[in-house]
Formats: structure tokens, C-alpha cells, sequence
């Protein structure tokens, strides 16, 4: 049963990610949410930490929290239309 779960949470965040493809595409999406929909995607990315690992707790930790934040900061600063907008077009390909 847990199996079946992770795979439901796995699915949950591809379609997410694909929400978020494509409100940073949007012609309509401000610039801000834009740019922070696209420093966490770079941060994602880095080669390196801004918070170096070794660094007790806060190492580990540091994507756990500052991709999500720069992630619902986005969202929270995108009209909502147009996460709808996204999200409607995500799920409509996902039936076809």
C-alpha cells in the first residue's frame, strides 16, 4: 500500500512541475514570479550550496526549504487565472 502512495505523490509533483512549466512560460505571468520560479530552478540546479552542508542541520535543510518558499512565493505573487489557467491545460493533456 505505501508503494502505491509514493507513486500517487510522484505523479502529484510531475503534474505540479508542470504547472509551474508552464506559468513561467506564460506571456501574462509578472516578472517577479517569473524570476523567483526561476531562482528555484537555479538553485535546484547549483553545483554547489549557498549553505554549505557541513554546517549542522541548516546544510541539510537549506533546499528543503528555500526552493519551496521562492516556489509558493511565485505562486502567491501569480494571478490566480493563470495558475488555473495552467493547471486546466496540465490536466487536459494528461487525459489525452
Amino acid at each position: 500500500m505505501k508503494h502505491n502512495g509514493v507513486k500517487q505523490i510522484a505523479a502529484k509533483f510531475k503534474q505540479e512541475l508542470a504547472v509551474y512549466q508552464l506559468v513561467l512560460k506564460h506571456p501574462a505571468t509578472p516578472w517577479l514570479p517569473k524570476a523567483l520560479l526561476g531562482m528555484a530552478i537555479a538553485y535546484l540546479l547549483m553545483p554547489f550550496d549557498l549553505i554549505p552542508d557541513f554546517i549542522p542541520v541548516l546544510g541539510q535543510l537549506d533546499e528543503l526549504v528555500i526552493i519551496p518558499l521562492l516556489v509558493w512565493l511565485a505562486v502567491k505573487l501569480t494571478p490566480a487565472e493563470i495558475i488555473q489557467e495552467c493547471r486546466l491545460a496540465v490536466e487536459l493533456t494528461l487525459e489525452n
